[in-house]
């Protein structure tokens, strides 16, 4: 039988195991929540709120529309937008109609939106209008029948022309043209949806699809990992245990207050904001525009902020606003930091700016986000991403798959209900990480002490992580290689005090003439931004082992003294 030490440090009254069978699916949570909390503010959005009954009938009417428009239980939806009050919507009414959630980037490039509209097999979508040009550009190539386009004044009840002057990440003020035939706008969609007034509810389990989690992986090929109803709600039942020992800190009248600053889109805030929020009935605060730390900082002004999800990029530069320090933190009872390292000297500047300590944890989208965290009613930064949550099961191996005594270095899997089923349509990319007995390789290395705390020590592969996002070199290297003028190339990963890490690509000319600014606008066109290489160095050659695979180590030692001196 494995032994589990951590569980004699949990805090008192954490459970070792959870009832991820507690509800039938998502739905039943969802549907619970409306019900419980019916007239409380679900979601806030640039001063306008809607309300968890809002939700439940707005909901309702897409999920009728969805249905009526051909949509059968199991089709896969795509979602592409920012933290607006739209996600929610789409999400619960996807669910509802029986059909899969497809998370996707709002940033990603016409390249990389084609390869996961293909590979999900995709038969609508739910977009922004401003970036519906980029769907305009892969349309005809993908299985994608329906499309609801969405403005930023849907729900919000702004005027047209304030439109432009709403700041979201990335967006230009006026909304790029696009042509796309036969689209149905998002409120028209709600709208039709009232007046058929009804939809199917499908028979789901915890073992149905819910959503598609798309991640890089070892061979740098975006994949779908496959998570159940049950996935899910065994990781947002474990994550609500473990919380609450944080949360009976102090006396809350009324309900609690999330700042979603992270993206809906991505596994951390889809689950530790979106839909731990429902099952608790908070108020979660959408910011569409993290990077704009001002508009940020605006948003909350007013709220007393109970739980503040978010990376050490986010946490930095806040702590280096001036306006920051105004908010009231009177309130503020868990601060979490996940996808990637959370540093000393931030971890203790926002210690001593909030009076919460930042509590670190560690997941992946193939763990449906958190399966460690450090205890939350600690004040003490422990450089470890903590010790495994309720119903999850950690070991650290050597190649061969043996458990290593505490403290030696080796590769973290993880066990339990919170891991995915596998990755969609690709049994090969699942059997490599997936144990016969149901342990999931991480690829990420790390150490575990005799108490159970795990630390990160590396990462097995090639990964570059930029501000919590997973950056694969294969990926990088595939796209550059494809410029005439390039011969060979390497992606590597270099520090920078801003995201933690950047790209740097090294490449062999095949055209002399070839410069740096013309393939950083190449790269510009085909990569989302931070996948980008933030620096370009010509070599005559890369270094090759004596089989002829390129040695991304010996590019990395070469470049991380010279670019981390640069840093600072």
């Amino acid at each position: 039988m494995m032994q589990m030490p951590w569980l004699d440090y949990y805090p008192p009254g954490v459970p070792a195991q959870i009832d991820y069978r507690e509800y039938s699916s998502l739905v039943e949570l969802m549907e619970q929540a409306f019900d419980k909390y019916r007239e409380r503010e679900a979601y806030v959005c640039m001063g306008k709120a809607l309300s968890f009954g809002d939700i439940d009938s707005l909901s309702r009417a897409l999920a009728a529309w969805l249905q009526k428009n051909g949509l059968a239980r199991g089709d896969r939806v795509a979602i592409m937008l920012p933290n607006v009050l739209q996600y929610p919507v789409a999400v619960a009414g996807i669910l509802r109609a029986g059909g899969i959630v497809v998370n996707v980037n709002p940033l990603y490039t016409a390249r990389e939106l084609e390869h996961q509209l293909r590979d999900s097999g995709a038969r609508a979508i739910i977009i922004l209008e401003n970036f519906a040009h980029t769907l305009e550009q892969v349309l005809p190539r993908t299985a994608v029948e329906k499309v609801v386009v969405a403005s930023m004044g849907d729900l919000l009840g702004f005027p047209k022309s304030a439109i432009v002057n709403v700041a979201v990440r990335h967006l230009k003020k006026m909304v790029p043209a696009y042509a796309l035939p036969g689209h149905t706008r998002f409120n028209d969609a709600l709208a039709q949806g009232k007046a058929i007034g009804r939809y199917t509810p499908p028979s789901l389990s915890v073992s149905d699809v819910a959503v598609l989690q798309y991640t890089g992986g070892t061979t740098g090929v975006s994949k779908g990992a496959v998570l159940l109803h049950g996935t899910l709600i065994a990781n947002l039942l474990s994550s609500e245990a473990w919380m609450q020992p944080g949360l009976k800190k102090r006396q809350v009248e009324g309900q609690h207050t999330l700042v979603c600053a992270l993206p809906l889109y991505h596994v951390f805030a889809f689950v530790t904001c979106g839909l731990l929020g429902m099952r608790m009935g908070a108020r979660n605060i959408l910011i569409p525009n993290p990077r704009d730390l001002a508009s940020l900082i605006r948003a909350l002004r007013g709220y007393k902020i109970h739980a503040f999800p978010g990376v050490n990029t986010l946490f930095n530069g806040l702590l280096h606003h001036p306006d920051f320090r105004s908010l009231d933190f009177s309130e503020l009872l868990i601060t979490n930091g996940g996808g990637m390292a959370v540093q000393d000297t931030v971890a203790g500047k926002w210690l001593s700016v909030t009076g919460c300590p930042i509590v670190e944890g560690y997941g992946l989208s193939e763990t449906s986000s958190g399966v460690t965290c450090n205890p939350v009613d600690s004040e003490a930064f422990t450089g470890t991403v903590g010790l495994p949550l309720p119903s999850a099961a950690v070991r650290i191996t050597d190649d061969a798959g043996n458990e290593l005594p505490p403290g030696q270095p080796g590769e973290i899997e993880i066990k339990g209900p919170q891991v995915m089923a596998g990755y969609w349509n690709r049994p090969d990319e699942t059997a490599r990480v997936m144990t016969a007995d149901g342990w999931f390789k991480s690829g990420d290395i790390g150490t575990m002490d005799e108490r159970g705390y795990v630390k990160i020590v590396d990462r097995k592969k090639d990964m570059i992580l930029v501000s919590g996002f997973n950056v694969y070199p294969n990926e990088i290297e595939n796209v550059v290689a494809a410029h005439p003028g390039v011969l060979e190339c390497a992606a590597v990963a270099v520090p920078d005090e801003n995201s933690g890490e950047a790209v740097k690509l090294f490449v062999v000319k095949r055209d002399p003439g070839l410069s740096e600014d013309e393939l950083m606008k190449y790269c510009a066109m085909q990569l989302t931004g931070y996948k980008r290489p933030r620096s370009i160095e010509f070599r005559d050659d890369l270094p090759k082992s004596n089989v002829g695979k390129i040695l991304r180590r010996e590019l990395r030692e070469a470049a991380r003294p010279r670019d981390a001196a640069a840093t600072r």
